[in-house]
């Protein structure tokens, strides 16, 4: 797929938002070295979102904290650079919490969006998500009546966001958030992927009440994509060889039909109607254009009875996870 050629786009749920099926993820392009293995430089990084600005994918997700504000500020750059942003792209971030003290409530939530708006250099933001909240000092203090919650739909209300949503890791935290709020959307990563299916219940939950699921991180933080001998970790971790047997058996199958892993673990996600569209981080421009080829590669039928058949876990895939910022 060329950046000439077209991606589907579907509406973003209920809202008037209209995505593309593919969203990039841009967590690694903070350089983030403790979470992923590896650095990405200012210029790289830059490249990388211009090649998204390039191509057919009109969404990318971002956080306030992804590299303590590295992120947004890349991605800021790249927007100043070219005048704004491309015309119907989307952009998504986050409200986060204070990172030195995890408090999260209504102040820091308004703080956290006016960081974003600088960094960004935009005036609102099309699609907002309250993120992390398990890592909050207190959940009470996010989700009661001067929160972090209140204060993400009072911006909304105020005209600052068009779309809300919630983004998180744990489905025990998640799910009595999704029951009491009325979410626009929700972002689960590393949850529903070829190897664990930990967020399937709550991704059946959000689709039925109209809630736009994206699902993040199809690749298992990037083991499926790269592959278990080149690049051996797993959420974020340095994997164990029973961690890695799974990948290993859909690599297997994939080789045995001339089949790319990713391509595989990106259709899984993608071929599923309840995902409304799939956030694949990046780290290099030469991804963004993978990516696409990805996601138009034939997959036989047979072939997916195959890979359906591999046992896959159900269990919290981050339970173990140390948890760094950087």
């Amino acid at each position: 797929m060329s950046a000439s050629d077209s991606l589907e786009t579907v509406k973003l749920g209920r809202t008037s938002l209209v995505v593309s099926k593919i969203c990039f993820g841009t967590t690694s392009l903070a350089n983030m070295p403790d979470t992923y293995g590896y650095g990405v430089d200012e210029e790289r990084a830059r490249q990388t979102v211009r090649a998204i600005f390039e191509g057919p994918a009109n969404f990318l997700d971002t956080s306030r904290n992804y590299g303590f504000g590295r992120s947004e500020a890349r991605i800021g750059d790249a927007i100043r650079e070219r005048g704004g942003l491309p015309g119907g792209f989307v952009i998504s971030t986050k409200l986060d919490r204070d990172m030195e003290t995890n408090r999260f409530d209504a102040s820091q939530a308004r703080r956290s969006l006016e960081e974003s708006l600088a960094a960004l250099g935009l005036g609102r933001i099309p699609l907002l998500h309250l993120h992390d909240p398990e890592h909050a000092a207190s959940i009470d203090e996010v989700t009661g009546q001067d929160g972090a919650l209140a204060e993400l739909f009072k911006i909304k209300e105020e005209g600052l966001a068009d779309a809300v949503g919630l983004a998180a890791g744990n489905v025990d935290i998640m799910m009595p958030i999704l029951r009491d709020w009325d979410f626009d959307t929700l972002i689960t990563h590393n949850r529903f992927t070829l190897i664990n299916r930990n967020a399937d219940d709550m991704v059946a939950f959000a689709h039925a009440k109209g809630i736009a699921v994206l699902n993040a991180a199809p690749y298992g933080s990037g083991v499926l994509a790269k592959g278990a001998e080149s690049y051996p970790r797993y959420v974020y971790q340095e994997a164990t060889d029973e961690m890695l047997e799974p990948v290993r058996r859909i690599e297997a199958i994939c080789a045995g039909h001339g089949i790319p892993p990713g391509a595989a673990a990106l259709q899984f996600s993608m071929r599923d109607e309840r995902i409304t569209s799939t956030i694949c981080g990046v780290s290099k421009p030469e991804r963004i254009q993978e990516t696409f080829e990805w996601a138009r590669w034939p997959i036989p039928e047979h072939v997916w009875d195959e890979l359906m058949a591999l046992p896959f876990a159900k269990d919290d895939p981050e339970a173990t996870r140390e948890y760094k910022p950087g």
